[in-house]
């Protein structure tokens, strides 16, 4: 589904597991949801609903949200699965397309943190701009922290990896 960053700002902030499954592996369901709520499967219909900012409309997205968390229930998904599908799904595109976009990324993310950092370690925060520089700071190692999970997985991936493990060396 591609809404604009207005309708996506709407459905993060009023249904944010519908927000990420719409992106992710369930997005098929989480369309139907959302087009069973509005009353229309028209995406152009569904982001003019969604920015209209309706009283009624966000009350139909949390509706959506919370059949799709009845949904999850039912069948034992948690929220946490959902994240780790959406970064599978974004590493097996990669790898099945070649596409360099993501390599490249990391590396200008990469420079522009550590270089901001090291400007700030050996000159210190300027008087002019400071602060700018420090939001830019936080930004990039919030994006560099991405990189890294999504070219080398996550520690909570790890840990989900060893409890599987850890059942299956049990049940032995």
């Amino acid at each position: 589904m591609s809404f604009g960053s207005t309708a996506k700002q709407v459905i993060g902030t009023v249904a944010p597991l519908l927000g990420t499954a719409l992106g992710g592996p369930f997005g098929g369901l989480a369309g139907t949801l959302l087009a069973k709520a509005l009353g229309t499967s028209d995406p152009k219909a569904q982001e003019a609903a969604i920015v209209s900012t309706d009283p009624q409309v966000l009350l139909q997205l949390r509706q959506a949200e919370n059949e799709l968390k009845q949904h999850m229930d039912d069948n034992k998904i948690t929220e946490e699965q959902l994240h780790f599908a959406d970064t599978a799904n974004a590493r097996a595109m990669q790898i099945s397309t070649h596409d360099s976009t993501p390599r490249y990324l990391a590396y200008f993310v990469t420079i522009g943190f550590f270089a901001t950092l090291g400007y700030l370690i050996v000159y210190g925060k300027p008087t002019t701009g400071g602060d700018v520089m420090l939001v830019m700071v936080g930004a990039l190692g919030t994006a560099w922290a991405s990189i890294i999970q999504f070219f080398y997985g996550s520690s909570a991936g790890s840990a989900a990896k060893t409890d599987v493990i850890n059942k299956i060396a049990a049940t032995k």
